[in-house]
């Protein structure tokens, strides 16, 4: 065995030290049905150039509250970010390579489906990242064919998307979709 899925240590995020320090524009807002995040600045004046990279950083967490926090937080800055997303997207390269790093399933999970969310949230990210693919792919390689082979049974991770082959196979191909004629 090489260890080539042997899980890595997960380190403390900069989005950690960050919300520690108090210095994140977020906090958890507890309602009726389960946390919200209540941003004390409007999501649109944001920059997004300094936060949007400490929240994917934070993505990889896995203690609450750091690990809502985050992926709401990225979650609801690519519905709202529009415009200001493209010109991040290099500078979150290294946080989802550290991320897939990790070889954690369920931060690989996670990473994936902000990885899809990202790609569909504006125009030309797709192409954008391409040329980063060297970077981010070669990880998913080893995870690909990590399907399970139920026979006639049933999947239940399917609802919750936590099936790590069939996420992989998915964002691939959301990559090559919105990828542009490069991206194969």
């Amino acid at each position: 065995k090489a260890g080539a899925t042997r899980k890595r240590p997960v380190l403390p995020s900069e989005f950690r030290k960050f919300y520690d320090r108090g210095d994140l524009p977020i906090q958890v807002f507890h309602g009726a049905v389960g946390g919200k995040i209540a941003w004390k600045v409007d999501i649109e004046k944001l920059d997004y150039h300094h936060y949007l990279p400490i929240f994917f950083d934070g993505a990889r967490e896995q203690e609450d509250p750091y690990r809502f926090l985050a992926v709401q937080g990225v979650y609801d800055m690519l519905e709202r970010g529009g415009p200001k997303i493209l010109p991040v997207v290099p500078q979150l390269i290294i946080p989802i390579k550290t991320a897939l790093n990790t070889r954690n399933p369920i931060i690989m999970c996670t990473i994936l489906k902000i990885l899809q969310a990202l790609v569909k949230s504006a125009d030309m990210i797709g192409e954008a990242l391409v040329p980063y693919y060297r970077q981010v792919l070669p990880v998913l390689n080893i995870y690909k064919a990590n399907n399970l082979n139920l026979g006639d049974g049933f999947d239940y991770s399917q609802r919750k998307r936590l099936n790590l082959g069939e996420l992989i196979h998915e964002t691939l191909e959301i990559l090559e979709t919105y990828g542009g004629e490069d991206a194969f």
